[in-house]
């Protein structure tokens, strides 16, 4: 556990141990309990979802050029060995049947 992680869990207070898990009643869908849900009007949505947008950690250029170089290695790496595999069982087989 990195130190931003501790940070994090501090803010939060999941670091301190909890109490008793208590339940509390959930309430019904409102298709079992027969009435009609609200809708949502679409300027609400939208401001629904850059609140929820706000609260995102977005990586910086940074991490997101190591992560996209990765990822490229790796797919240039796996790619080389699935067509090594491919190429040398192929000339495998010509070879005990052809």
């Amino acid at each position: 556990m990195n130190r931003q992680t501790k940070r994090l869990m501090q803010r939060q207070g999941a670091d301190k141990p909890r109490g008793p898990d208590q339940r509390r009643a959930r309430p019904q869908p409102a298709a079992v309990t027969g009435q009609k849900e609200k809708r949502t009007t679409p300027r609400q949505y939208v401001s629904e979802a850059r609140a929820e947008l706000r609260k995102v950690a977005w990586p910086s250029r940074l991490e997101v050029r190591n992560s996209t170089v990765a990822v490229l290695v790796c797919v240039v790496v796996v790619t080389a060995f699935i067509f090594a595999v491919d190429y040398g069982s192929s000339k495998f087989v010509l070879f005990l049947f052809g």
